[in-house]
């Protein structure tokens, strides 16, 4: 259970450090090792605001 809520607390865009204080911690490194299988479908999706800020400034 402990997992499945940090891995939807992720999900849904929590950060890193918020999770690290809820779960008691000491690094975000430890938070990172343990629920960063997450991470990378948000690096996608922040990639994918990007080109969508971008793409919306070059139309303007």
């Amino acid at each position: 259970m402990r997992h499945a809520f940090a891995t939807f607390l992720l999900d849904q865009g929590e950060e890193l450090r918020t999770v690290m204080e809820v779960f008691g911690h000491s690094t975000i490194r430890m938070t990172a090792d343990t629920y960063g299988h997450v991470l990378p479908a948000r690096a996608r999706q922040a990639a994918s605001a990007i080109d969508r800020i971008l793409g919306q400034e070059g139309m303007a």
